[in-house]
């Protein structure tokens, strides 16, 4: 479990100046990774790290001999066109690079110049995917947007008895996984209307968001071993955002009994930045059960998860229409939650999945699963703030939404922010949704 450091000293600053301008994601004490190449160019995709409005270039410093030992060795790891074997290194070569640049970027470093060159201004980059994603897991951890989801279809009976005892998920699409600033087309799939005998082929009607976090693995385990609780999160690289679209009238005709197929498998958008643990050992928080609810069973619990297992990280949602956009209006906020609702953490996240011998691989990505708060105004998905579409949602500009309509942009952010330490930011996860075919 990452604890605090001198990477994470607030009185920090950078010879990037636009790494200390107030209200910056990416501050020194942040450096999150992504995978990039400039704008219009046929360049190789390489690895780079976030500083202020700039990106490190990891491709053009693995070349400038200014760390050395593991700090060079993850460097040239991370020079790549995808993250997986800067992942595979582990939490020890991460936090070896992550000081490495701490102490490079800071104000009076030696390597300022050198350090220089390597800089690209994120307004000139091209995004991809962090890394190769063999494996796709959505959890469902939030147990307000299980609890809600299950009053529309299960008055009596919202949440069902094996909701508090484990980890429930299922395995997702890593082909339609895409980085910020994706346009999908509305997808077509079987629906069937009420009172109807038969099913018809259409476009999805009820387009949703779904706010959730993506947890990328770094080293993974051995098929038949299982990770356990206390070594858990030395597998996680990182966290980013994520927004795993959801078309929710072919859900309601395919779920059932084998879970999710075609409502899922069409877009899922996540944002290019990850930010590591490491990065995140300031926010964190103590993890505990509702008063009556059952306490995890030993192998989803250790003494670090309840002391600190939990993230307080805020999380928004933002929608920005056709009308809005022709009229030069910004996006309208539409919720703000924390991470800290969440049910299971990503540890025990971890631990489950691997309980049964499951090998994980350097950059599998897991989905939180919609992050709801206790209210409907801290609602992870236009189906709880609608109560199914019965309340629909007025914009500032007039507009309604029950669900998504083509044009729409949504654009999910988060930022972590707690007294004594940097605030730090993920960057934005952006989607718009297009016309059917």
């Amino acid at each position: 479990m990452s604890t605090l450091n001198e990477t994470h000293d607030p009185a920090l600053q950078s010879w990037v100046t636009s790494a200390h301008v107030n209200g910056t994601d990416f501050p020194i004490q942040n450096l999150p990774f992504a995978a990039f190449r400039r704008q219009g160019s046929d360049e190789a995709f390489r690895g780079g790290v976030a500083i202020g409005d700039q990106v490190i270039d990891l491709a053009a410093l693995a070349t400038q001999d200014l760390f050395s030992g593991l700090a060079q060795a993850a460097c040239e790891a991370g020079a790549q066109g995808k993250l997986n074997a800067l992942m595979a290194l582990g939490p020890t070569a991460w936090s070896a690079l992550r000081l490495a640049l701490s102490r490079a970027l800071r104000i009076g470093a030696t390597q300022q110049a050198a350090l220089t060159t390597c800089l690209v201004p994120q307004t000139e980059i091209q995004y991809t995917v962090p890394a190769h994603i063999g494996d796709y897991t959505d959890f469902y951890t939030s147990v307000h947007h299980a609890t809600n989801i299950g009053k529309l279809f299960r008055p009596d009976n919202p949440l069902l008895p094996n909701y508090k005892w484990v980890p429930i998920g299922y395995h997702g699409r890593a082909s339609s996984i895409r980085v910020s600033g994706q346009a999908f087309k509305r997808p077509n799939g079987q629906t069937m209307a009420p009172g109807a005998t038969v099913p018809m082929l259409g476009p999805c009607k009820r387009l949703d968001i779904e706010l959730e976090l993506g947890i990328f693995i770094g080293t993974g385990n051995t098929l038949g071993d299982a990770i356990a609780m206390t070594d858990a999160e030395a597998h996680v690289f990182g966290v980013c955002l994520l927004n795993d679209w959801s078309a929710r009238d072919i859900q309601a005709w395919e779920y059932q009994p084998l879970g999710p197929f075609l409502s899922k498998s069409f877009a899922t958008t996540i944002s290019p930045w990850v930010v590591t643990l490491e990065a995140l050992a300031p926010y964190r928080a103590g993890f505990t059960r509702p008063h009556g609810d059952p306490q995890p069973l030993p192998y989803l619990d250790s003494a670090a998860n309840r002391e600190q297992g939990a993230f307080d990280l805020e999380l928004e949602v933002l929608l920005q229409t056709n009308k809005m956009r022709a009229a030069g209006l910004p996006a309208q906020k539409l919720v703000q939650t924390n991470y800290r609702h969440a049910y299971w953490t990503i540890a025990q996240m971890v631990a489950h999945h691997t309980v049964n011998g499951c090998n994980l691989q350097p950059g599998d990505l897991f989905g939180s699963g919609t992050l709801s708060g206790p209210t409907l105004d801290q609602a992870g998905a236009l189906i709880e703030m609608t109560q199914g579409g019965k309340l629909p949602v007025t914009l500032a500009n007039g507009e309604t939404r029950t669900f998504l309509e083509d044009g729409d942009t949504i654009i999910i952010k988060g930022r972590c922010e707690k007294s004594g330490f940097a605030k730090i930011g993920f960057g934005e996860c952006v989607g718009t949704l297009l016309p059917a075919s």
